[in-house]
């Protein structure tokens, strides 16, 4: 009988071994999709996919954050084309699975703040004059939270560099100044190392990008 039950255990083990390797596989491979996007449609599909992903994986935060982080991806390419009037409707999708994502990760994760920020200042770029004071002060108080989660995080370190490299010098912000922190963050991103293969590891190629291009210059 006891060597039925260890037997059991140990089958039972291998299961959600097995269990667990093919969902970081399958969610490694939609991460790796999600860093190449170069379309709207593209950011669309993948959001979709870490839904299904995530309505399967109940216990699992990750799949949530990434369909947020899609959709916030998705309305930062809509900004650079110009199209503000939809940024809220993609900042509204993201918020609504970072709740999910911290149902189940609870309320001190850096990573999901982060986001959180990142959505509020989508909301606030829809019309800048108006809603400085609401989402772009909701935006800053997301950043602090994440910092102080999470100090070492580098992409809290490349979201402050690229807020104070594109805000104008009249407003308090400085290209000169930015590229400093993108140096901090590219030593932050070189030093980090995710919990999981599933956490979030995304940002140092832009950190990458933009020293670069001053290095060429």
């Amino acid at each position: 009988m006891k060597k039925y039950l260890l037997t059991f255990a140990l089958s039972m083990m291998s299961l959600t071994a097995f269990a667990q390797t093919d969902y970081e596989t399958i969610m490694s491979e939609r991460i790796t999709k999600l860093e190449a996007c170069k379309s709207l449609d593209d950011f669309q599909i993948l959001a979709n996919d870490f839904d299904r992903i995530g309505r399967k994986e109940t216990k699992q935060w990750q799949p949530s954050y990434y369909a947020a982080f899609a959709y916030i991806q998705k309305g930062r390419m809509l900004m650079r084309e110009g199209k503000m009037t939809e940024l809220s409707t993609q900042a509204n999708s993201a918020e609504k699975y970072l709740e999910q994502a911290e149902a189940i990760a609870g309320k001190d994760n850096s990573e999901i703040h982060l986001l959180k920020k990142m959505a509020f200042s989508l909301k606030m770029m829809e019309n800048p004059a108006e809603r400085y004071m609401t989402d772009g002060m909701k935006a800053m108080e997301e950043l602090k939270k994440a910092e102080s989660l999470d100090p070492s995080n580098p992409r809290v370190a490349l979201i402050k560099a690229e807020d104070t490299y594109f805000t104008p010098e009249q407003y308090g912000g400085s290209k000169t100044k930015g590229l400093e922190q993108f140096k901090t963050a590219l030593e932050k991103f070189n030093a980090f190392k995710p919990k999981t293969a599933v956490d979030p590891n995304w940002g140092k190629a832009e950190a990458e990008y933009f020293l670069s291009q001053t290095s060429s210059k």
